[in-house]
């Protein structure tokens, strides 16, 4: 089994169907939401889950709710993202739903990240990251303020020149290549506009629509 990193086509040559392959803090991994009937369904399917995880030798980040659980899998920052192991424990997981009748979806699952423009990111991200009580973490090209956890969406900076207005704050919201066209559609008939590849509501306030595909930059990213 490859411990290789799958691409976006690979997921969809897969057919996992009713997971998402989407980007949650900076690594691609994949989402489904299982809905269930009751606490106690939703319980004995998170056991379930995690028993086919130890007999894989692998792991599934779990959010247990009482008509719902969701799920996301990655082989995690080493791997750089989903792997054939992941798609394998996605099936288990699927099967699981399946044998107890429970729904498994993933319109509803988006991912949203706050890009802040900023020249010089070493002088306000540490503001955001007390403030916030989150870590920052920076390298090569790129800066995060974002939750130890994981749970609280991620804040990155987004490099500007310094003759900018300040207080550019934008949205990404990444969603399964089928919810983009419903997502802007919709954000269209409520009165946004396409404003240099982003959407903009009526107020100027923008938020990019983000995919793995390489083409999402027509509306975001």
């Amino acid at each position: 089994m490859s411990t290789r990193a799958m691409t976006g086509q690979q997921i969809i040559d897969a057919r996992l169907d009713g997971w998402a392959f989407l980007v949650h803090y900076g690594l691609f991994r994949l989402h489904t939401r299982i809905k269930t009937e009751s606490f106690g369904a939703s319980l004995k399917i998170v056991n379930e889950i995690g028993q086919a995880a130890e007999d894989m030798n692998h792991h599934a980040d779990l959010d247990l709710r009482s008509s719902r659980v969701d799920v996301r899998l990655t082989s995690g920052y080493e791997a750089h993202g989903v792997t054939e192991r992941d798609v394998s424990l996605a099936r288990r997981i699927s099967d699981i739903a399946a044998a107890v009748g429970a729904e498994l979806e993933s319109r509803s699952i988006s991912c949203i990240e706050f890009a802040l423009d900023t020249p010089d990111h070493e002088k306000i991200a540490p503001f955001w990251a007390a403030v916030l009580d989150r870590e920052y973490v920076h390298g090569d090209g790129f800066a995060d303020v974002g939750d130890r956890n994981q749970v609280l969406p991620l804040i990155w900076f987004q490099r500007s020149g310094i003759d900018e207005p300040r207080q550019r704050w934008h949205i990404d919201v990444w969603v399964d290549p089928d919810q983009v066209a419903p997502r802007v559609e919709a954000a269209l008939a409520a009165g946004g506009t396409m404003v240099d590849g982003a959407l903009s509501d009526p107020d100027g306030n923008k938020i990019c629509v983000c995919t793995w595909q390489p083409t999402d930059g027509v509306i975001g990213g």
